[in-house]
């Protein structure tokens, strides 16, 4: 017999098409959800971003005028709790020629301060 036999697969065929058949108005049925509702979320204005620079021997400048070591840390926790907007971005401009050590310590009083916001850049 050289016929392919295709009885079982008109079997299979029609046992699939009654499948398709029971199934599909299931999944065409609507289900109502009842979602919760957002409130409009007001836009809040982020704090203006803080400059740090750090100069070739060490000196601290914040935005702009010059800061010693003992008050650098008072400044940060001030910067860090006053802004009612999240935390300002720190953005620390070191020389080229300044000591890692110097570096160190502004980040680990800034860490220290509750600052997480904290981006080098270069000027």
């Amino acid at each position: 017999m050289s016929e392919i036999n295709i009885i079982p697969l008109c079997d299979v065929l029609l046992v699939l098409l009654i499948i398709f058949m029971v199934t599909a108005p299931a999944l065409s049925h609507q289900i109502d959800v009842d979602l919760p509702q957002t409130a409009p979320i007001k836009p809040v204005n982020p704090p203006d971003p803080i400059d740090l620079s750090i100069d070739a021997s060490g000196q601290v400048f914040w935005n702009g005028s010059a800061t010693d070591g003992a008050a650098l840390p008072a400044l940060m926790r001030t910067a860090a709790s006053a802004s009612a907007g999240g935390q300002p971005l720190l953005k620390i401009d070191a020389s080229g020629d300044c000591d890692y050590q110097a570096v160190a310590k502004v980040l680990a009083a800034a860490r220290n301060a509750g600052l997480d916001n904290i981006g080098f850049v270069r000027k």
